[in-house]
């Protein structure tokens, strides 16, 4: 693993119902990593979410972000490194502009108002959102107001970003830009945590995968060795990915090379002309 940056250590919460969300979750995280969180609804996912970077807090165990066990002086901190972007971008919105919405996160830092504008239009162009600028976020589709939640995070600059079902009803072309702004932020070195239900993204962008049941950590690897665990995905109802069902198919014909196991089109590609 690389260079730790957040540890969770045996961590449960829960509500005021009664319903143990979390029980004893204990989890490291690299830095850098690209983990996606999977298991069926209910199974604690945005729960973990919401403690990790402080929304909620856990009534036993403990988190650390880079070695700092953190208490409640230091929660204004992790909030500031660990940013969430909520399945319902509607949620995260409170501004009457799209360059206030951005703006809204920074200018909480008590930074100056050069340092605002600098990260706003940085931002603004990461996500090509410029001409946006004094648009109503309510007013945008669905893709652009995923845009917008996740331009309110880059302005932040936090090195840890959660992300809960980002692909839920985005159209295709929505989540091909979203794909490309994850490998985007990848490359610049932010650690990723991605709940989804989709295996067949899980599978293609994820390094590790971390399935969550009932609120415990059912499984955690990287991407094959989680989907080829056949009773953690019927416990957890996952599918297996149309990419590995592939290629077993054409691997029991003889048709692709034995162990190659191609995550996307192109690795498979290769991998039958090979």
């Amino acid at each position: 693993m690389r260079g730790e940056i957040l540890n969770v250590q045996h961590l449960s919460y829960g509500y005021p119902s009664g319903h143990l969300a979390l029980s004893d979750i204990s989890l490291s995280i690299g830095s850098g990593e690209r983990i996606a969180i999977m298991g069926s609804n209910g199974a604690g996912k945005s729960t973990f979410f919401l403690n990790l970077n402080g929304v909620l807090k856990a009534q036993s165990g403990e988190i650390y972000y880079q070695g700092t066990k953190i208490s409640g002086k230091e929660l204004k901190e992790l909030r500031r490194h660990v940013g969430f972007v909520f399945q319902d971008a509607d949620s995260q919105m409170i501004a009457s502009t799209v360059q206030a919405e951005v703006a809204f996160g920074p200018m909480n830092l008590k930074l100056s108002r050069d340092e605002v504008e600098k990260r706003v239009t940085q931002a603004l162009q990461y996500m090509d959102l410029q001409s946006y600028r004094q648009r109503p976020p309510h007013y945008l589709s669905g893709g652009e107001k995923k845009r917008v939640s996740i331009a309110d995070i880059i302005a932040m600059q936090s090195e840890i970003i959660l992300f809960d079902e980002p692909t839920a009803a985005l159209d295709p072309l929505s989540a091909d830009m979203l794909e490309q702004v994850l490998a985007d932020l990848s490359r610049e070195g932010k650690t990723l945590l991605i709940s989804t239900h989709d295996v067949n993204f899980a599978y293609r962008w994820a390094e590790r995968i971390v399935v969550f049941d009932r609120g415990k950590i059912l499984a955690d690897g990287n991407p094959l060795e989680v989907f080829l665990q056949e009773q953690v995905l019927e416990q957890a109802h996952l599918k297996k990915p149309e990419m590995l069902k592939v290629y077993e198919t054409l691997s029991e014909q003889g048709l692709i090379e034995p162990e190659s196991y191609p995550r996307e089109a192109g690795e498979l590609a290769k991998a039958l002309i090979g």
